[in-house]
């Protein structure tokens, strides 16, 4: 027995590495749609390495009735007009936009993190998979938070290019190569030019002077461990092709020694502590690559503030920050829910 699953926006990096980690996991399928935009319609997508060929279907002619789960990366507006579609045919969209998130009938979930929100899926047959750089940064507080409860996160992040999808990865390339030949840099992609730079800029500006990607970090957080976690953060976009870092300074409620958040950590489901005081002894964006673990390194006291911690944060951002994590969604759901294979 399985479940008959359907991967919506399979053609782009985060849907082939849905693929890639349904096939890794052994996910129980007995049936499998590629899906996505009339461009890709027709064409054919390997499922992960198993030499299995899909033909891609036009998103626009699917019909999801008996079909158990779909997973959804093809941005907010095919959420907003598809996921409900899916819905209604009895199928439980798991959604990799930024669409659904924040509506208080649709549960943001990352396993390691708030299983039991899973159980109020049924409102709207929708769940939210979390921004890439929210996903990893709770995975490595909320042991902390449990431990000594968090009351504030100031956290900057220092994002790959991959977060904006093929187009962001190719514009790091193309401008790379030009500047080593001489040729001319016209950014296209992002504001400003991203080889060898880094931009203090992702998503739009709101009126505060704050970007869409940090207020989504701040309400998704809060969404995820609770409204009295104060969030505020600075998104930097960088050149690096794959893996997301941040720097996180924490304030608690009680104190929190060094040794006991590392001696926590350690043991924390989806975390891999990395952390030697020495040359090397930390995890780099290229080292977590096509790895599903959050590695936390540099664990250190802040004596700025009342029980402060530091941290250095990576993950590889197309895995745990998307499709790994949408997968692991899946395995709870059928664990909890659905009662197959």
């Amino acid at each position: 027995m399985g479940y008959r699953v359907v991967v919506v926006g399979a053609t782009g990096n985060v849907g082939r590495e849905m693929l890639n980690v349904l096939a890794e996991r052994e996910f129980p399928i007995l049936e499998l749609a590629a899906v996505a935009s009339s461009r890709s319609t027709g064409d054919e997508i390997e499922f992960g390495e198993t030499g299995k060929m899909l033909k891609v279907r036009n998103i626009e002619h699917f019909d999801f009735a008996g079909w158990d789960i779909a997973l959804f990366s093809a941005g907010s507006d095919v959420a907003k007009e598809h996921a409900p579609r899916a819905a209604a045919a009895g199928c439980v969209v798991i959604d990799n936009s930024s669409y659904w998130r924040m509506d208080p009938d649709v549960p943001l979930i990352v396993p390691e993190v708030n299983p039991d929100a899973i159980d109020g899926y049924k409102a709207k047959m929708i769940i939210a998979n979390p921004n890439c750089s929210t996903a990893q940064m709770v995975v490595a507080l909320k042991p902390l938070h449990d431990a000594a409860t968090i009351r504030r996160v100031v956290v900057a992040t220092y994002q790959s290019v991959s977060g904006a999808g093929k187009q962001g990865m190719d514009e790091l390339f193309e401008q790379s190569r030009n500047i080593f030949v001489g040729d001319s840099n016209t950014p296209v992609k992002f504001t400003k030019q991203i080889a060898f730079n880094v931009i203090p800029h992702i998503d739009s500006f709101l009126d505060d002077g704050s970007t869409k990607e940090e207020w989504k970090m701040v309400v998704e957080t809060k969404k995820i461990l609770g409204a009295k976690v104060r969030v505020h953060a600075t998104c930097v976009r960088v050149p690096v092709f794959v893996g997301h870092s941040e720097a996180i300074n924490i304030e608690l409620e009680d104190e929190l020694s060094a040794e006991q958040a590392q001696d926590i950590l350690r043991e924390a489901p989806g975390v891999m502590l990395v952390d030697k005081r020495e040359d090397g002894g930390y995890v780099t964006p290229v080292e977590c690559v096509g790895d599903g673990a959050t590695f936390v390194s540099r664990v250190r006291e802040d004596p700025t503030v009342d029980n402060g911690l530091a941290l250095w944060c990576v993950s590889d951002n197309l895995r745990k920050g998307a499709a790994l994590n949408a997968v692991q969604i899946a395995e709870l759901l059928g664990r909890r829910h659905l009662q197959k294979g």
